[in-house]
């Protein structure tokens, strides 16, 4: 994908201590928002009650806030290597992006904050503590992305390519639960879930594919950077995170009643949806309960 010059006083972005000047705090965190952490965990084959066990109770309070490390500001941070310069750049253009969106219907927007972690653990600011082995995920609590960039080295094996595209589609995808916590589209699948137990999986699923065609109506906003091959590593990527890929590569056998994510063909058409709209409002098939 082509490159935009990164400007950081335009974005929240951390190092793995915690938080900026900038930062927020959270209050208590209730279920709904430790079933949207769970989002970027299981999305990679991350055992759901290993990341609950992670993140704790439901109505703990937040941590008490921490400082970066010294001299790590957003400069400094977005320099420290190839993963962190992207992903920045992503942060940039995503926030751009979904800014004027929400601008055009005159909808108060609030930009999320990105967390790059190395190896080891991070607190957040209402959902607890989460190892690297949670994989990428988004806590509503402090309206946070938290990414460990050595996870990218594990999704080019998984998906089967190196391409740029593929780690801004992780991105864009966790930015896309973003917008369903200010749109309340989160809140509304969490209710729904409490109402109807029996269907939670396939109401989270239906979650998932929001923020999958999400994550393709930011590609289709900006066509002009997209790259021959771009869309080849970001559909790869999808399918090799679909819910029957991770279970057959586990040696499980394929159980769609315990699919959270959808399958490899769901994933894929929900991000070419939203990339050949460009619309938001075509996602809104995955809300579509008649």
């Amino acid at each position: 994908m082509r490159r935009n010059p990164v400007d950081t006083s335009k974005i929240d972005v951390r190092s793995t201590s915690g938080r900026s000047g900038r930062g927020r705090k959270a209050g208590g965190v209730g279920c709904g928002a430790i079933v949207i952490a769970l989002i970027g965990a299981v999305a990679f084959g991350i055992d759901p009650q290993q990341t609950l066990s992670i993140l704790g109770g439901l109505d703990q309070t937040s941590p008490p806030s921490q400082q970066q490390d010294v001299g790590q500001n957003e400069e400094d941070i977005c320099n420290s290597g190839p993963y962190a310069r992207e992903a920045c750049e992503a942060l940039t253009n995503l926030n751009e992006t979904w800014e004027a969106e929400f601008r055009k219907y005159n909808v108060p927007f609030r930009q999320p904050f990105l967390n790059l972690f190395p190896s080891g653990r991070v607190e957040t600011q209402g959902c607890g503590s989460a190892s690297s082995a949670s994989g990428p995920f988004y806590c509503p609590a402090d309206y946070g992305i938290y990414i460990d960039t050595k996870f990218f080295d594990q999704l080019a094996k998984m998906s089967g390519t190196g391409g740029d595209f593929a780690r801004l589609y992780v991105i864009a995808h966790e930015y896309g639960h973003h917008i369903q916590n200010l749109t309340g589209r989160a809140q509304q699948i969490r209710k729904l879930q409490q109402q109807n137990p029996r269907l939670a999986n396939q109401l989270l699923v239906r979650l998932e594919l929001d923020a999958d065609c999400l994550a393709g109506v930011w590609a289709g906003k900006n066509r002009s950077r997209i790259e021959p091959g771009d869309m080849e590593e970001g559909l790869r990527a999808a399918s090799s995170v679909g819910d029957d890929t991770l279970m057959r590569n586990a040696g499980q056998r394929i159980r769609p009643e315990n699919f959270t994510h959808g399958t490899c063909e769901q994933r894929r058409d929900a991000l070419l949806l939203g990339l050949r709209s460009g619309d938001a409002s075509a996602c809104d098939v995955y809300y579509d309960f008649g």
